[in-house]
């Protein structure tokens, strides 16, 4: 009786441990082909951003507004440039970018990298680059105000995104184009008058 029991048993057994056996790979085979490429790879840092928080000296981010497009005499157009070392803001009148006035202030890393960390709060990178002629910003918003910004590396763009006042013509940048002006405007000293009289 106990052999026979044993024998009944023992096929049974057999089958359970074939049915985990197969569960288990089907598990493992999943795994391998709908999760192994995410598996291994890590989330690549969007290189804008990296470069934005880098607070070496090379590093630096400009912010350029274009007024609207009218005769060269008229035409006027002005920079911020914030490096870790300095801080300069440079107009320019007609679309030969002849230099109106140049404004060159001393900057620390502290002062560089709370500047850019507050860029970055605003979701400053969180936006992808357009290509092609959808990136080609010549004559983009004719009756208003061109804003684009680059994060630089040894003088070398990174990432470059721009926007404009006009509805139709939205560009690359996502944030909040007036607090990220903002941000650029307050670092050099009374440079807001300087703007105002460039139209």
């Amino acid at each position: 009786m106990a052999a026979y029991r044993t024998r009944r048993i023992f096929p049974i057994a057999l089958v359970l441990i074939i049915v985990a056996v197969a569960i288990v790979g089907l598990v493992y085979a999943a795994q391998f082909l709908f999760f192994s490429g995410n598996k291994n790879s890590v989330p690549k840092a969007d290189a804008g951003q990296t470069a934005l928080l880098n607070t070496s000296a090379n590093h630096s981010v400009v912010m350029h507004v274009r007024g609207q497009i009218v005769a060269d005499e008229n035409f006027r157009s002005y920079q911020i440039k914030i490096a870790p070392n300095g801080r300069t803001f440079t107009s320019y009148k007609g679309y030969l970018n002849q230099q109106i006035e140049n404004v060159s202030v001393y900057n620390n890393v502290q002062a560089y990298e709370q500047f850019v960390y507050a860029l970055n709060r605003l979701k400053f990178m969180n936006s992808n680059e357009l290509t092609g002629d959808s990136n080609d910003t010549r004559g983009v918003c004719a009756t208003g105000y061109l804003y684009e910004f680059q994060v630089m590396d040894s003088n070398k763009t990174v990432k470059k995104l721009w926007t404009t006042s006009c509805s139709g013509s939205s560009g690359s940048l996502r944030a909040n184009v007036s607090s990220i002006m903002y941000l650029f405007v307050v670092q050099i000293p009374d440079v807001q008058t300087k703007i105002s009289q460039l139209w």
